[in-house]
């Protein structure tokens, strides 16, 4: 991979994070409705009565990687004083245009300081990307990227960007771990079946360990070297970040209420079937992946709603919440109809005679 791969992956993170900030910013996208004002009176605006320090932190580190990607892609063309000018002026007028669009959504309220916030973050990530981020994605970099940590192939840096994604629903505290594609909510479809403990307990088990073997075969997909030991590692990551999710809204005490006996036997299971499955031919294992990952997807949509994860679900669309929750909650319900085309078209380079 050359210089177009490179700037390929940075254009495809760029467009991906501004969407990601985008949907987060109008979530939940209903009611519009014009409150007859001036949509810029919130520009001279005093202090907002009721604010958090982490209401503050979230909005600067929101754009943070923005600015910092942004700064990276026009590093490309621009000296390191024009690509942070440029970058932090993109962040803020994209901000900007959310705050103005929030004064036609009834559960979102347009704030100057939220503004303020965002462009801080903004220039912070771009001071950054202006300076490191030519660097950090140079052709030199990208080389040693590909040739010794992720393998050379057809789609490989969307691959990068999927297990980024799935990485990001692990944050989610009202989605069953592992479970991604639960449409039922986007549709505002009835479970399928009641609440019995029992039955919940080996369904979670199944949901478990079919997408714990889907996502390990696809991020085994995209490794070269001690692709194994990296996949595992990764695979501890996700238990790590939904424990440390589930800490934050929670409560500490609370941050291993996601490892039930259902999740602990689909877990069990699942890294049995992984590691026996990632002996298998790289064609096998991407037909194994594309399997898991259907069953998974129609396990979680035929799950009964589990009464723990519905109080979790109301904590986490809570004021505070409310833009990570709108960040999240589409990437979980997408994520496996994203990850199926990507399976279809991803080859590897140079394999065909052997593989195919």
């Amino acid at each position: 991979m050359g210089k177009d791969a490179r700037n390929h992956l940075l254009l495809y993170l760029n467009l991906g994070y501004a969407l990601l900030i985008v949907y987060a910013s109008l979530y939940p996208l209903a009611g519009w409705r014009d409150n007859g004002g001036s949509p810029f009176d919130f520009l001279v605006a005093t202090w907002p009565r009721y604010w958090t320090p982490f209401d503050l932190a979230t909005n600067v580190l929101a754009y943070l990687p923005f600015g910092f990607l942004c700064a990276a892609l026009l590093r490309l063309r621009l000296g390191p004083l024009a690509a942070c000018l440029a970058a932090t002026i993109l962040a803020a007028t994209l901000s900007f245009g959310l705050e103005l669009t929030q004064n036609y959504l009834p559960n979102r309220v347009p704030s100057n300081l939220d503004l303020a916030c965002n462009a801080g973050g903004a220039l912070l990530g771009a001071a950054a990307g202006a300076l490191w981020g030519r660097q950090l994605f140079s052709d030199r970099h990208h080389a040693i990227w590909q040739g010794h940590v992720m393998t050379q192939a057809y789609g490989a840096d969307f691959g990068v960007l999927l297990m980024a994604a799935w990485l990001m629903t692990q944050l989610s505290p009202e989605i069953l771990l592992f479970g991604t594609g639960d449409l039922r909510q986007m549709l505002e479809l009835p479970p399928v079946q009641p609440f019995a403990p029992e039955r919940f307990a080996h369904v979670e088990s199944t949901i478990a360990a079919s997408g714990l073997l889907a996502a390990g075969l696809i991020a085994q997909l995209l490794l070269r070297g001690h692709a194994r030991l990296l996949t595992l590692l990764l695979l501890l990551l996700a238990l790590l970040v939904k424990t440390l999710a589930q800490a934050l809204f929670a409560g500490p005490t609370a941050a291993l209420a996601w490892l039930t006996p259902g999740n602990g036997n689909g877990l069990a299971l699942g890294f049995a079937l992984w590691w026996g499955a990632s002996f298998l031919a790289p064609p096998l294992r991407r037909a194994m992946a594309a399997l898991a990952l259907l069953f998974a997807t129609v396990m979680v949509n035929a799950a009964p709603e589990n009464p723990y994860l519905h109080n979790m679900a109301q904590l986490w669309q809570s004021g505070q919440f409310l833009n990570f929750n709108g960040l999240t909650r589409m990437i979980c319900s997408l994520w496996p109809f994203l990850a199926l085309p990507w399976l279809m078209i991803y080859r590897p380079e140079n394999t065909h005679a052997r593989h195919f």
